[in-house]
């Protein structure tokens, strides 16, 4: 990147390619701060080189929407991810590959805002154009993430619920990685499930191990960590007093 720079200009595309990989890299880390700063320079850059509709720029915006997403900063994610697809489906159409990976990330937004309806809707809709598009074998990450939905709509007290909180933290572990940020979503919401249903100690145990990752993956101030680590407390806090 610094090569480029220096060979090629600041506002080269190659360089600002090598700029968006640095902060894809980031991302990987979960360094969200500085994966955010090379993002705005990117997509401002792409903004003034190539206009605000040219693909490359819609994925500078779309990448930077999703470092907001991952830092917690919904309000501002959602703006964002909504201004990327209104101009993805006039420019690339409404069944291209980028539109329905923002608006799958938008759902996953709106989810994390606790819009269950919103975030459910846009999940199927993307869900049943993506088998129409790209075949029956490749949304199954987006069922899941229906299912996740639905099953944090309705409650612990749905019928089989840890049967399919468990379903959807194996597959994600499976298809994303033990350390994926969806991933451990997915096991907090089975140690709810599992507290809920009176397993306090399954339930403390994984959230203590979600916790610490969460701390590595996303830092120790991030809204879902943060969320976490006071119920963590809390679950600890109040099954010590019980057995004393």
């Amino acid at each position: 990147m610094e090569t480029r720079k220096t060979k090629l200009g600041v506002d080269h595309p190659s360089t600002l390619t090598s700029m968006a990989n640095l902060a894809s890299t980031y991302q990987n880390q979960g360094r969200w701060e500085e994966a955010k700063q090379l993002e705005v320079q990117v997509m401002e850059t792409r903004m003034t080189k190539l206009g605000v509709d040219h693909p490359s720029t819609l994925t500078s915006m779309a990448n930077l929407a999703s470092t907001y997403r991952n830092q917690g900063r919904w309000e501002e994610a959602e703006q964002l991810f909504i201004q990327v697809i209104d101009t993805s489906k006039t420019k690339l159409g409404v069944d291209h590959p980028s539109t329905l990976t923002s608006m799958a990330n938008l759902a996953l937004t709106y989810r994390n805002q606790g819009r269950w309806e919103k975030a459910e809707q846009l999940f199927i809709q993307v869900m049943e154009t993506s088998k129409t598009k790209l075949g029956v074998d490749h949304p199954k990450q987006l069922e899941v993430q229906v299912m996740e939905t639905r099953m944090t709509k309705l409650g612990v007290d749905h019928p089989n619920a840890e049967q399919l909180e468990l379903q959807v933290m194996e597959t994600r572990k499976m298809k994303l990685g033990v350390d994926h940020p969806d991933t451990l979503t997915s096991m907090a919401n089975l140690a709810f499930t599992w507290e809920s249903i009176g397993q306090h100690a399954k339930g403390i145990n994984l959230l203590q191990i979600c916790v610490i990752k969460q701390r590595r993956v996303l830092g120790p101030t991030h809204p879902l960590t943060i969320s976490n680590d006071s119920t963590l407390l809390e679950w600890q806090t109040t099954h010590l007093a019980i057995k004393a």
